[in-house]
């Protein structure tokens, strides 16, 4: 029997992870200050050059696409913690407030995102885990006539989402402060998804 210890990764392996990392997080705190954020602006926060940016990520999109993703999977696992269960309005504030902590700090890269990437890739990055529990969270409250559901689950999602950009997309243009996000957040979501009343 072969009791061989397993191979090691090689060092230059261990030195591309490292890289790759360091690139990451330096595009994610470059384009949180500006979500138009250069590749050599990313490069040099990361102390690397051009060459070794571009060796891996063959694009500007390519790493605005790889940093979203990073930042759409902190979301993932910040919102698995927020407790859903209970009044439906109160667990909305609660779920806004969750993914708007996430938001803060990474607001910006989302704002890149939707400026480098196609719309279609923007959607599909929010498919699976975050998206699955948003459903989940609002299917739930239609169906307890706490949401409304003369709209389609689908369309109150992409509310959901739409909202949360539009606060970013102004924060990022300086027409909003950070403080006042969350709450018009949730003003605005809870408007959008309350059953409607009689007609006036």
């Amino acid at each position: 029997m072969d009791t061989a210890a397993p191979d090691q990764p090689s060092p230059l392996r261990a030195d591309a992870r490292r890289n790759i990392e360091l690139i990451l997080d330096a595009a994610e705190t470059c384009l949180a200050r500006d979500a138009d954020a250069s590749m050599g602006e990313i490069a040099a926060e990361a102390g690397l050059g051009r060459v070794t940016v571009y060796g891996h990520f063959k694009s500007r999109p390519a790493l605005v696409e790889a940093v979203a993703r990073r930042a759409l999977a902190a979301a993932d696992d910040a919102l698995g913690a927020v407790d859903l269960t209970g009044d439906a309005a109160e667990a909305l504030e609660r779920l806004v407030a969750a993914t708007w902590q996430v938001t803060l700090r990474s607001g910006s890269v989302i704002v890149a995102a939707e400026k480098a990437l196609p719309p279609a890739t923007v959607r599909e990055m929010h498919a699976g885990g975050l998206e699955d529990r948003v459903r989940a969270f609002i299917t739930a409250a239609q169906g307890a006539g706490e949401f409304r559901t003369d709209l389609s689950t689908d369309w109150l999602i992409a509310v959901f989402h739409a909202v949360l950009h539009a606060a970013a997309v102004e924060i990022d243009a300086g027409r909003m402060q950070h403080g006042d996000a969350s709450t018009a957040i949730t003003a605005t979501l809870g408007a959008a998804l309350r059953p409607p009343g009689p007609p006036a």
